[in-house]
């Protein structure tokens, strides 16, 4: 064989042993599950985060020792690529091994490279309608054996070692919600392809399982999702079915830790949820199950697209202008780009390290729904024509270091994207101002849980002011702003000491002594908020957060090793039992 394919061999050699140690791991959370081993669930789902690194530079070091001139001489680089691509011919997940190639030449060529000869600019075989070697999904067609047959069949293809402890509760609970559900036709509404589609494997993340099926009837497809918990008495329970669009939207979020569920065809499966769940980018969905460098593959190939298709201009981002982060937006994408300032001041005290090592914790830990995935991006060029000249002028000045500018392009060195939200204060603020109380109750009632959820997770954001959370799309408050984000072990929760004498109170600096890590909840709503109707509203809803008492349970049941249970979805829709 030549050079081109024993290194093109190696590469997909590499790829292979990834994606095989990929299923492994996430084939491996059933057991987990079963047996609620969640520190070991939660640290195996941390390990796959790293994996993709891991195999690639033991790729790149292969290629580099075996064939040295790789690095040197690019003139083979389209000739690798056109012998990778032939041997992904019948490959299960091609377009992952097409990201794995891009991932490797990058390193070995130290990217030099500047044509799309070289890489995988966009896919070169096609993902659809390959055949696994296991289906997909499973069909049901409760036509035929009923409602509750069907679902009593759906529990028993998944062969969980832990039985449902009271399976006629649970089939009567959700009998009654696919009832009243509108997707589930009555029979003068049934097409003659109405049946029901359940992915072949459960989806695993924290302390719950999820079957993830759709409803088929006509040319509609609805989604939904049936969550799988343990009771504290031994067995299984179905604790809630999932359908409502915001809900399901919430549950395949990134701002969670990414699903643990084992693919053969990875493309069937972000396709199965993106048919029925359209306005999820199948980049998110990719992310969602755990492949998240093909996400951050498929989601750059989108806003090459989308530049290519619109013509607005990137505008520094609307809202309070961050310390630590020179934030831009292009107004026509729901994004926002993060670069981190060279220089910071008063009274922040932090490093571009530190800033990143944030970024790092955030990635690795469990999000919980409250926490902003980053898509982490190196040396990525942008048309010059595309930034408004203050946008550009705001950049030049805070981040010199990190920007190369020529006469077309701009490139940018290091940056973050995240899903753009409503800042927090904002949101707060149009709400006053158009006297809607109940936007303003909705607000305040998801940032006290947002910091109830977190503290859970073992999270403190450090820096509370609104303008840190954003309001996303489907009204959930999430914080972004990681520069002071640290443990909820590591912060010394204290109630503020009587004054000692009554003009304590007037001097402008502290009667007591506050140490680096000391917070003083009781300081929250005047610290927090300008308006008064707004820190009336946050005592009355949260009044508990404003006593170290919650705070310091908390760190004990954190202490203690206590697994809190958190959900993806409303309180309401919970079966009760």
């Amino acid at each position: 064989m030549d050079a081109a394919t024993d290194i093109a061999l190696t590469i997909l050699a590499g790829f292979n042993k990834h994606y095989r140690i990929f299923r492994e791991t996430n084939a491996a959370a059933r057991g987990l599950f079963e047996r609620k081993e969640w520190a070991k669930l939660r640290s195996s789902n941390r390990e796959r985060i790293d994996m993709y690194d891991t195999r690639v530079l033991e790729a790149v070091k292969t290629v580099t020792q075996d064939f040295p001139h790789a690095s040197d001489d690019e003139s083979i680089w389209p000739t690798i690529k056109k012998t990778f691509i032939a041997l992904l011919y019948d490959h299960h997940q091609p377009e992952c091994a097409e990201t794995f190639f891009n991932s490797v030449a990058a390193k070995v060529l130290d990217r030099r490279y500047h044509s799309n000869q070289y890489i995988f600019t966009r896919p070169a075989v096609s993902a659809e309608h390959i055949e696994a070697d296991q289906p997909t999904y499973r069909c049901y067609y409760p036509l035929i054996s009923g409602l509750r047959r069907m679902l009593l069949e759906i529990f028993n293809d998944f062969e969980l070692g832990v039985p449902l402890a009271n399976s006629r509760l649970d089939v009567r609970n959700l009998l009654e919600a696919f009832r009243r559900w509108d997707p589930m036709p009555d029979s003068l509404k049934m097409e003659p392809n109405f049946h029901v589609q359940v992915l072949s494997s459960l989806f695993y993340r924290n302390k719950a399982a999820y079957a993830v099926g759709r409803v088929v009837n006509g040319h509609r497809r609805e989604l939904f999702a049936i969550s799988l918990r343990h009771l504290p008495a031994g067995g299984l329970c179905v604790d809630a079915l999932i359908h409502e669009r915001e809900h399901l939207a919430n549950l395949f979020s990134v701002a969670h830790a990414y699903f643990m569920v084992d693919m053969e065809v990875p493309a069937s499966w972000v396709s199965f949820i993106n048919s029925a769940l359209p306005e999820k980018p199948k980049a998110e969905l990719y992310t969602a199950v755990g492949l998240q460098k093909q996400g951050k593959t498929d989601f750059f190939r989108d806003l090459h697209q989308h530049l290519k298709h619109s013509a607005d201009r990137f505008i520094i981002a609307p809202g309070v202008r961050g310390m630590v982060m020179v934030v831009f937006t292009l107004p026509s994408f729901p994004f926002v780009f993060k670069m981190i300032r060279d220089s910071f001041e008063p009274p922040k005290d932090t490093s571009r390290e530190q800033v990143m090592e944030k970024y790092r914790l955030v990635k690795h830990h469990d999000r919980v729904g409250r926490l902003a995935d980053t898509l982490e991006y190196s040396d990525v060029a942008f048309p010059i024509s595309r930034f408004e000249p203050a946008a550009l002028e705001e950049m030049q000045k805070r981040i010199p270091s990190n920007l190369v500018v020529t006469k077309d392009r701009v490139v940018i060195k290091h940056l973050y994207i995240e899903q753009r939200m409503t800042p927090l204060d904002i949101y707060f603020r149009k709400a006053l101002n158009a006297n809607d109380e109940k936007r303003l109750r909705h607000g305040v009632h998801e940032f006290g849980q947002a910091l109830r959820d977190l503290a859970a997770a073992n999270i403190f954001p450090g820096d509370l002011l609104p303008k840190n959370f954003g309001v996303s799309p489907y009204g959930r408050v999430l914080f972004y702003d990681y520069d002071e984000v640290c443990y909820l072990t590591e912060v010394n929760f204290r109630r503020i000491p009587p004054a000692q004498y009554p003009e304590d109170e007037l001097r402008a600096e502290p009667w007591y002594n506050v140490g680096p890590n000391d917070v003083f909840p009781e300081e929250f709503p005047a610290f927090l908020f300008n308006q008064e109707s707004t820190r009336k509203l946050f005592s009355e809803m949260h009044g508990d957060l404003l006593e170290p008492a919650f705070w310091s349970g908390m760190q004990e049941k954190i202490k203690a090793g206590v697994d809190l249970d958190l959900y993806p979805y409303p309180e309401q829709i919970r079966f009760k039992r």
